[in-house]
C-alpha cells in the first residue's frame, strides 16, 4: 500500500463501458500500425517454455518464474514466460522472416515477484516484436529511427482515442527527447535512476533513454538487463556503450515518469560473450538459445516489447493499471482505489 500514488482530485473520464471500448479501440489500432510501420506479421506465442533451455527471459536475474511439472513429459518442469525475448529470435529462424521484416504477438506473462502498485501487476500484457536487421544496421542511428517510428504509431493512436472521446485531451510532445544514461547521470549526478527518468521526462515529456544494462561512470547500472538478449555493451557512434533503451513519457496524472517500452538492437555472437563474461552468466553458453546464436544459426535482430495495459492507461487517462486489466491486487489497496475514485476491476 505505502508503494500506491493517490491522484490529487482524481476522476475517471470513461465508465467501465467506455473504458472496455476504449482498450478494444486502442489495442486493435495501434497494433495494426505497429506492424505497418516497422513491417511485422502476427505469430502465436507460447504462454510457458520448457525450463533450462535459455529460452525464458531473465529480467533483472532475481525473479523467480512460475513454474510447473508436464506429467506426459516425466515431470519436467515447465516456465510461464517473463517476456519473449529470446523465443521472438528463434522464431524469426525458424520462419526464415527476410531482412527488414519481422514479427509481433500478443504477450501475456506472470511475474509473480512484482511489487504491486498504480504501474505494476502480477499479470504482464504486451506486444511483443522482432525484426531481422543487417548487420550495417547494428547503430544507434537505426534504432533511433525505429524509436521514432514506435513513437508516431503512439501519437496516432492518442489522437484517435482523443477523436473518438473529446472529453480525453491529448498531451504527448511530437517529439521524443534522446539521452544517454550515462549523459542522464551527468546532468543529476545527486538524484538515483528513478529520481533522474522523473527529471528528464518532466523536462521533455517523451524520452528515450539510452544504455541501459552497463555499469556508468558511478560504478552502477541505470537499470537492470539480461545479458543474453539487448547489446548494452558496444560503442555507438556517439563513443558510449548501449544499443538499447527505454521509452518513458511523463504522465501527469501520476505526477511521474512512465515506461511504455523496452528494446533494443540484440546481443551478436561477440557482445554475448562479453556481457555473460560481465555478468558471470558464462555457463549459460551452453544452453538451447545460447548454443545457436553463437553457431550462427539466429538472424541478427531488434526488438522490444510494448506494455498493452500500459498503453491503454496513458491513452485513456487512468490512475491504475488495474482499471484496465483483471488481476489480484491486496484487499486494501482495492478499498483505498475505490475510495480514489479508481475502482480496480
Amino acid at each position: 500500500m505505502s508503494k500506491l500514488i493517490k491522484p490529487k482530485d482524481y476522476k475517471a473520464l470513461l465508465d467501465l463501458r467506455q473504458t472496455e471500448q476504449g482498450i478494444k479501440l486502442i489495442k486493435e489500432f495501434f497494433q495494426l500500425n505497429l506492424s505497418t510501420e516497422l513491417r511485422l506479421r502476427r505469430v502465436t506465442a507460447p504462454l510457458f517454455v520448457l525450463k533450462g533451455l535459455g529460452i525464458n527471459d531473465d529480467l533483472n536475474g532475481v525473479e523467480r518464474p512460475v513454474t510447473f511439472p508436464i506429467k506426459d513429459l516425466g515431470d519436467a518442469r515447465a516456465e510461464v514466460v517473463h517476456s519473449l525475448a529470446k523465443w521472438k529470435r528463434l522464431t524469426l529462424a525458424e520462419y526464415h522472416v527476410e531482412n527488414g521484416y519481422g514479427v509481433y504477438t500478443d504477450m501475456n506473462a506472470i511475474r509473480a515477484d512484482e511489487e504491486l502498485d498504480n504501474l505494476h501487476s502480477l499479470y504482464v500484457d504486451q506486444w511483443d516484436w522482432e525484426a531481422v536487421i543487417s548487420r550495417e544496421q547494428r547503430t544507434l542511428s537505426f534504432l533511433k529511427s525505429v524509436v521514432e517510428r514506435i513513437y508516431a504509431a503512439i501519437l496516432r493512436t492518442e489522437y484517435l482515442v482523443c477523436e473518438t472521446y473529446p472529453q480525453i485531451k491529448p498531451f504527448l510532445p511530437e517529439k521524443i527527447h534522446f539521452i544517454h544514461s550515462e549523459d542522464l547521470l551527468q546532468m543529476y549526478p545527486d538524484k538515483s535512476p528513478k529520481e533522474r527518468e522523473d527529471a528528464i521526462c518532466e523536462k521533455y515529456g517523451a524520452v528515450f533513454i539510452i544504455g541501459i544494462g552497463g555499469k556508468l561512470s558511478n560504478g552502477e547500472k541505470h537499470d537492470g538487463r539480461a545479458p543474453d538478449y539487448d547489446d548494452w555493451s558496444t560503442m555507438a557512434e556517439n563513443g558510449k556503450p548501449g544499443l538499447n533503451g527505454d521509452i518513458l513519457i511523463w504522465y501527469p496524472i501520476l505526477g511521474r515518469s512512465f515506461e511504455l517500452s523496452s528494446m533494443g538492437i540484440r546481443v551478436d555472437k561477440e557482445s554475448l560473450l562479453k556481457q555473460l563474461a560481465l555478468e558471470n552468466k558464462e555457463d549459460r553458453k551452453t544452453l538451447y538459445f545460447h548454443e545457436r546464436l553463437l553457431s550462427d544459426q539466429l538472424p541478427l535482430s531488434i526488438g522490444g516489447g510494448i506494455g498493452q495495459s500500459r498503453l491503454c492507461m496513458v491513452l485513456l487517462h487512468k490512475g491504475h493499471v488495474g482499471e484496465i486489466q483483471a488481476s489480484i491486487w491486496p484487499e486494501d489497496m482495492r478499498k483505498e482505489c475505490e475510495k480514489l475514485g479508481m475502482p480496480l476491476i
